[in-house]
């Protein structure tokens, strides 16, 4: 997500090889400014950050630490904003919270993708309100969403008020007894006083405990202005930032905290209904810095893979029993847990392949699929014992799925050999030689 502003830090953080070397310092903040200015920071953020690690630096002494401490510490100053966090609950159930934006910003995708992460990783019960009867096909499109990630749309055909749905909606809330209620409301493409009347009048009908603003990150500095346009006429508690894979340079993040004052809650990075971050400032800071995000690695993995079945799971890889029923278990969960860039740019180091790894996508892989046939045409047994697969089962397996014999071969023995390497890096010494594997695997371009 903050591929070139992280590649700028790192880049600025070498100039400074001395102690107390003034031109370095000054060498290193102009290129911090450039990469900031490039990644469409305002200005006015850009003056501000620059100045503070500068204060900072000259303060403690010039050095490499000090440098890095302070781009860290005001980094992290520019995103904390006074606000809440994340999801924040209402006292009482439901926690009716209205989601805003303009057309195109992704605003009802995102509300799908809202409503999956508490679902699946807050295991809360969530009623969807499609209440935006402006556009076209907006109900059809929530109701696909919503069907996709199996949680319940309110919608009612019989009026075209949007102020009547809701009222309905939360009646239906209190009777099914839902935990969380995400109102998707209309946009338009720009903002003009007939959306802010509707906007206006749902807002009083639905109270809402939070109202969030879903911005568009490719909209540059139009996003910002939006954002605020938005919170001086109807008020805003959190944004959520879209389609932020689209946006390596990542500049909008730092520029609409500190310019509207109003913090940042979630971040869309990709098309799957799995690709929403939480937005917590010091992990973001270090995910600028390229140290990763471990404690989100582990909130997103404790949510998806089940600690009893993680146990035996792992007392199979190290008795070299793991079999192809855990293998396509294993990749299900993966889906689950998003993109494969989100999940490396999260592990302290791993950054750098995050680039290489953007188009692959577990779902519509090739070699993955290949996989899937070979696999639908074993039997049970053949499954759960790959060593039973003898010549003449290889051949029907071939015939069943479509493959030829050479394919069937490779992929058992890669099979063969994924399994090996797993009982390798179950043991003690396992993360860190797995860490060593993936350091010099670091740059190497990810074939296709």
């Amino acid at each position: 997500m903050f591929d070139t502003l992280t590649e700028s830090f790192t880049s600025a953080i070498r100039k400074i090889r001395f102690h107390d070397d003034e031109k370095a310092l000054t060498k290193a903040l102009g290129e911090l400014k450039k990469a900031l200015l490039k990644a469409d920071v305002h200005h006015k953020v850009v003056k501000d950050l620059i100045d503070s690690v500068e204060l900072q630096v000259k303060q403690n002494g010039i050095g490499k630490d000090q440098f890095l401490d302070a781009l860290r510490t005001s980094l992290y100053d520019l995103l904390k904003v006074k606000g809440n966090s994340g999801f924040v609950y209402a006292p009482q159930s439901p926690t009716v919270i209205l989601m805003t934006g303009l057309q195109g910003s992704g605003k009802t995708t995102t509300t799908g993708k809202l409503a999956n992460y508490l679902k699946i990783r807050q295991k809360k019960k969530v009623l969807v309100v499609a209440a935006d009867l402006q556009r076209l096909a907006a109900v059809e499109q929530l109701r696909q969403v919503c069907a996709g990630i199996e949680v319940e749309l309110y919608s009612d055909e019989a009026t075209k008020n949007p102020v009547d749905v809701v009222k309905g909606a939360l009646e239906y809330a209190q009777k099914i007894l839902v935990d969380v209620v995400l109102i998707d409301t209309a946009g338009r493409l720009a903002i003009d006083d007939e959306l802010m009347s509707e906007l206006s009048e749902v807002k009083r009908a639905a109270n809402p405990h939070e109202i969030f603003y879903v911005a568009d990150s490719l909209a540059g500095q139009d996003a910002v202005r939006t954002a605020e346009s938005f919170n001086e006429k109807i008020g805003i508690d959190g944004v959520i930032l879209t389609k932020y894979d689209g946006d390596s340079r990542g500049g909008v993040a730092l520029g609409i905290a500190s310019q509207i004052q109003v913090p940042l809650r979630f971040i869309g990075a990709g098309e799957k209904m799995e690709d929403l971050e939480i937005f917590l400032p010091d992990r973001i800071v270090n995910r600028l810095m390229g140290l990763g995000d471990i404690e989100g690695l582990a909130e997103k993995t404790a949510s998806i893979i089940d600690e009893k079945k993680a146990k035996q799971l792992t007392k199979k890889i190290k008795k070299g029993e793991f079999n192809f029923n855990d293998f396509l278990e294993q990749m299900e969960s993966l889906k689950k847990m998003g993109s494969m860039k989100s999940i490396m740019g999260m592990i302290p180091g791993m950054g750098g392949m995050a680039s290489a790894l953007k188009d692959f996508d577990l779902e519509n892989s090739g070699e993955l699929k290949k996989i899937k046939a070979l696999v639908s045409s074993m039997t049970m047994k053949e499954r759960e014992d790959p060593e039973l697969l003898n010549n003449s089962r290889k051949a029907r397996l071939a015939m069943g799925c479509g493959l030829n014999i050479v394919d069937v071969n490779r992929i058992l023995k890669q099979f063969k050999n994924a399994s090996k390497m797993a009982k390798r890096f179950s043991g003690k010494k396992g993360m860190q030689d797995l860490q060593n594997m993936m350091g010099q695997m670091q740059g190497n371009r990810i074939p296709r």
